[in-house]
């Protein structure tokens, strides 16, 4: 017969995952929320000693200016959307879980939740949840592992 293989999974630190997803859900709902902060162009004339370099560079404050609104804004909707299809990836019922206690319109506490969707409360806190946290993590890519301690 042959080898079998054993493949351990590395164990996930709990706290710090959940900090991180926490930490994301809030980051995705500020961006929906806010609108980017405005970067002003200098309107001032500004003196230097150093002479100008004719170049292909950009060296004008409104063209780095809009160069940097622009690139905000794609990082922005790039976050936005990777979060909606690590959302999408969750099962109906977990999306609605989720979308009830974090992002909805007014934010549901756990109670509300879980006698919404008619669970017990230690199951939502003991399995539900976390299984939700864990697969948002691994759709993120920001769970952490613990690291192994050297004996």
């Amino acid at each position: 017969m042959g080898r079998q293989f054993i493949f351990k999974l590395p164990e996930i630190d709990r706290k710090q995952t959940q900090e991180n997803v926490e930490a994301a859900i809030e980051t995705y709902r500020m961006y929906l929320l806010t609108v980017p902060e405005e970067v002003l162009p200098k309107v001032t004339t500004s003196f230097s000693l150093v002479p100008p370099t004719y170049t292909n560079a950009f060296h004008s404050s409104t063209e780095d200016a809009a160069i940097a609104r622009v690139d905000e804004e794609r990082a922005r909707i790039e976050y936005i959307e990777n979060f909606r299809k690590a959302v999408n990836r969750l099962s109906k019922r977990e999306r609605e879980a989720l979308i009830l206690r974090y992002l909805g319109e007014e934010e549901l506490f756990d109670y509300e939740v879980y006698n919404q969707l008619g669970m017990s409360e230690s199951y939502y806190h003991q399995k539900f949840k976390p299984r939700i946290f864990y697969k948002l993590a691994l759709a993120l890519r920001i769970e952490v592992y613990k690291k192994k301690e050297e004996a």
